[in-house]
């Protein structure tokens, strides 16, 4: 085998798929790469899409170990012939999750691994004989997973409240951590949910366990009671006295608390059993697993200190010589500060106001001609990305499809941090293409650095497929790696806070895409003087709004304004066009 042989090692699980890319070298196998794309479960997940996630993996490589959830021993030939499209010059390995985590845990040695993710399962090994417990999928199975865990303490919230009008604090928590407002939202939230979504309320499960909750308490030692349940008849049935039982999965990973409560479990169940934390993920066991070597084998690690160096350079990472004892500053003081820090942002959007109006005139003419506009970031970019987008239908009566927003995460990103949501150029790449973008539309990606993979994995994506691409920045020192039609850099500075882009960075990036926006729908006809005539009259400050336009134009009183909008549907602009003293403006 040659030295510089490469191997991809996969794992597809509920909530993710993790790989790695690794090499051979003298002393075991070196990681070169790794990375996280969105769940692929073979059975669950379309062909088209995992071959699309399958692309958004390094292409170059030897041989490729395949495991994701749902292949069956029925299933292996299917997803080797899958695999052989994409890496038509590879040697494929494939199988399901269980394969890859019990290589994980226990190379070809004998033992128990217990994964708990999202689902969970528990797997042992003896000799060739495999004994299996658990998996079976979030309706029937899967208990002591994070979807299981979750689904207990959102039926323990009703259960409380029908009963005792109890569980208000974790219910707030819960409430807090979606963005809803109460019960009935909950529950209509809960319906529509997916099993990966219902899972990530874990942690939030976990902290009030923590905090004590005595309820929720019982729903973790629930689960653990499950799984050592399952652990103890899997090693009954393979005559496992005492068996070196390996966890592994984000739940063992992430919190001390479900460790314990296993163990605890386990203790009275199987006494002897060695309990301990897997040394490696999954992904590793494919890889290894693809490698076909018979003895376990340690992985090193290449640094990435380019990358590293490269947002170390970044303007916004920088340290603000004005702020750097800004724990000593009086109250007004600091007010002080921020207030003239803020010329800074007035100072960048003046340098950059050619830029911002070629924006203006690049997005016009594709929305002018049936294209649609989604701008793409990660974290507050993201989310003032989505902000913009979501204030166009109201204030300027276009269809929510004109003008998109797309978050790294998803919509959980929008109330809360997604861990590792935008290190993924394929990420990007994948959200591309699920929203359809065409030669039509436009791209706008939003990254304060210039270099986060998320955003530049979805420009490159939109190009590919001959969309026009904008990249607004805040680091006009960056490294520049690619080129779009166009790039607004606007050079904030750096931050009050060390790094924290929320601030200069967020705000001129708000105003740019206001700019943006704005003067769009300005040029498309949806403004009369400084009138939003389109506006959606969905409330009474609205309507109060609308009826005023009337009267100032219609030259009526406020009953008879009303009684216009109201013949019209509430249609402004046809409301407004029925006057003749507006002329063709309307």
């Amino acid at each position: 085998m040659a030295a510089s042989e490469r191997i991809l090692g996969v794992e597809g699980g509920g909530t993710k798929t993790a790989w790695a890319l690794v090499e051979r070298v003298t002393d075991g196998l070196r990681v070169v790469d790794q990375g996280k794309l969105p769940s692929s479960n073979f059975r669950l997940t379309p062909p088209d899409r995992l071959r699309f996630i399958f692309h958004q993996l390094p292409q170059k490589v030897d041989r490729v170990g395949m495991f994701l959830a749902g292949c069956g021993a029925d299933d292996r030939h299917s997803l080797e012939m899958l695999c052989a499209e994409i890496w038509p010059s590879a040697k494929i390995v494939a199988g399901s999750d269980r394969n890859s985590g019990l290589a994980a845990a226990l190379g070809r040695g004998d033992g128990i691994a217990v994964n708990a993710g999202t689902g969970a399962s528990v797997t042992g090994r003896r000799g060739e004989r495999i004994e299996k417990a658990g998996g079976w999928g979030h309706i029937l199975g899967d208990a002591g997973g994070g979807y299981f865990l979750s689904v207990q303490a959102l039926r323990l919230i009703l259960r409380e409240y029908d009963l005792h009008r109890g569980e208000a604090q974790f219910t707030a928590s819960i409430l807090r951590a979606l963005s809803l407002n109460s019960r009935d939202e909950l529950v209509r939230w809960a319906q529509t949910a997916d099993k990966m979504e219902i899972a990530t309320l874990s942690p939030i499960v976990f902290e009030a366990a923590r905090n004590g909750d005595s309820n929720v308490v019982r729903i973790i030692e629930e689960g653990a009671e499950v799984l050592s349940e399952y652990t103890a008849a899997v090693a009954s049935r393979l005559g496992l006295l005492a068996p070196k039982v390996i966890l592994l999965g984000g739940l063992f990973k992430r919190d001390s608390l479900y460790v314990a409560a296993f163990r605890r479990k386990l203790k009275k169940n199987l006494s002897d059993a060695r309990v301990a934390m897997s040394e490696q993920s999954p992904e590793l066991g494919a890889a290894w697993l693809a490698a076909e070597l018979e003895e376990r084998t340690t992985f090193s690690f290449e640094t990435r200190g380019a990358e590293t160096e490269n947002l170390a350079r970044a303007l916004t990472e920088q340290r603000n010589p004005r702020s750097e004892n800004l724990e000593k500053l009086s109250t007004q003081g600091l007010v002080e500060l921020f207030v003239d820090e803020e010329k800074f942002v007035q100072e960048a959007l003046r340098k950059e106001v050619g830029a911002l109006a070629r924006g203006i005139e690049i997005v016009t003419k594709a929305l002018h001609k049936g294209g649609r506009l989604f701008y793409v970031g990660a974290g507050t970019s993201g989310r003032l990305g989505v902000l913009d987008a979501s204030e166009i239908p109201p204030t300027f009566g276009a269809s929510p499809e004109m003008v998109q927003g797309v978050v790294a995460g998803g919509v959980s990103a929008l109330h809360r941090s997604v861990e590792g949501a935008e290190d993924e150029p394929g990420g990007g790449a994948l959200a591309i293409e699920e929203r359809g973008v065409t030669g039509a539309d436009i791209v706008c990606g939003i990254s304060a650095s210039g270099r986060t993979p998320f955003v530049l994995g979805a420009l490159a994506g939109a190009k590919k497929r001959g969309a026009q691409t904008i990249l607004l920045t805040c680091n006009p020192t960056r490294i520049r790696t690619e080129a779009f039609e166009l790039e607004i850099d606007l050079a904030t500075g750096p931050e009050i806070l060390t790094g924290s882009t929320r601030l200069k960075a967020g705000t001129a990036t708000k105003i740019a895409l206001n700019i943006l926006s704005t003067g769009a729908m300005v040029a498309l006809g949806r403004v009369r003087g400084n009138l939003m005539v389109d506006l959606a009259i969905t409330n009474e400050k609205l309507r109060d709004r609308a009826a005023r336009l009337v009267m100032e134009f219609g030259k009526c009183d406020y009953v008879e304004a009303c009684e216009r909008l109201q013949k019209n549907g509430w249609n402004l602009r046809a409301t407004l066009r029925q006057d003749s003293t507006l002329g063709d403006g309307m």
